[in-house]
């Protein structure tokens, strides 16, 4: 297995930021994880993924694995249903085009999402209405220090709101090898009702929508909405739609009446990041590189130079104000390292 000093990671992560590795090397299966993890059983080590929901503030001083498994097949089906394994190294996007191209129903709402399968459970990654949640049925992972694998069920995933058990009780501990979803082979469940996709599908006069033209809509609005990282270095949503409770929504309505909401219990009001983000001013705004989306203010980019620090201090700043002008707080979606 190759190892390489003192390894650029730009091409590595979707900010496109300069950081070294201290040292780096892809595995390409689970006997090579295996090899590499008790080898440098004492070392410092740092798991990287599609490097699509981080951003580097700092060189990496540690042996960096970057998990390049690849594969997917069927593992099972009946008349209703198929049960598709997918390596975590595979891209997302395109995994999601494969089950749309074998109509298999289900992820099409979370197409173009940035990023490697193996990294979406962690996040439970979620786009217009739907979550990796909604299609789950398991995933493999290795434990970094005894090299053992185990199945995570649905159950014990504890998923949440961009949460998992992987970013709370087992942070650090495992690395995902492969993941199991349950897709529809037909009575596919469309779901439109969220974001612009109505609006998209009318617009091509599409009133009795495939799982296909849904995906092509989400794309279609995303692409509008969102900068391409290979063009413009970006992790997606930079921050939480923040869930409030009703009383502080209330409050903050009050002295905004034209709030957007949505609904998520009687107790508790989910707002609109990027329009609190919008209203506070910070839509296209610029500090040196580093600098807010002219179409999309919930997505912070690199113009070609911002370093790390440079980006979080623009979060904060966006931070500081929103709490300031609407009592609201927010936090990154994105893990800052």
């Amino acid at each position: 297995m190759n190892i390489q000093n003192n390894f650029s990671l730009k091409k590595y992560n979707t900010f496109g930021i300069d950081a070294k590795a201290k040292q780096f090397a892809a595995v390409h299966s689970v006997a090579e994880l295996q090899e590499i993890l008790l080898k440098h059983a004492n070392e410092t080590k740092f798991i990287l993924g599609g490097g699509s929901n981080m951003l580097l503030t700092q060189d990496i001083e540690a042996l960096v694995i970057h998990i390049d498994l690849k594969g997917k097949k069927v593992i099972k089906e009946d008349d209703d249903y198929v049960w598709v394994e997918s390596q975590a190294g595979e891209n997302w996007h395109e995994f999601v085009l494969w089950n749309i191209e074998n109509n298999y129903g289900g992820l099409e709402n979370m197409s173009l999402i940035p990023g490697n399968v193996g990294t979406t459970p962690v996040q439970n990654i979620g786009a217009y209405g739907a979550e990796i949640k909604d299609t789950f049925v398991s995933c493999d992972a290795m434990k970094i220090t005894t090299q053992e694998m185990k199945t995570f069920t649905k159950d014990e995933c504890k998923f949440g709101y961009r949460e998992s058990i992987f970013k709370q009780e087992v942070k650090d501990q495992y690395i995902i090898t492969s993941v199991v979803f349950k897709l529809t082979k037909k009575n596919h469940k469309i779901n439109t009702g969220y974001g612009d996709i109505q609006k998209e599908l009318e617009k091509h006069h599409i009133t009795n929508p495939t799982i296909k033209e849904v995906s092509n809509a989400v794309i279609a609005i995303r692409q509008s909405k969102l900068p391409d990282p290979k063009e413009l270095g970006n992790s997606g949503s930079f921050f939480k739609n923040p869930i409030v409770s009703r009383e502080l929504f209330n409050k903050a309505k009050a002295q905004h009446p034209e709030m957007k909401h949505y609904d998520v219990s009687e107790t508790e009001v989910k707002v609109p990041a990027g329009w609190l983000i919008e209203q506070a001013g910070f839509k296209g705004m610029r500090r040196g590189d580093a600098g807010v989306h002219k179409n999309q203010a919930l997505v912070l980019v690199n113009y070609g130079n911002a370093t790390g620090q440079e980006i979080v201090s623009l979060s904060k700043e966006i931070q500081k104000t929103i709490l300031e002008k609407f009592g609201i707080p927010i936090e990154a979606e994105v893990n800052i390292i």
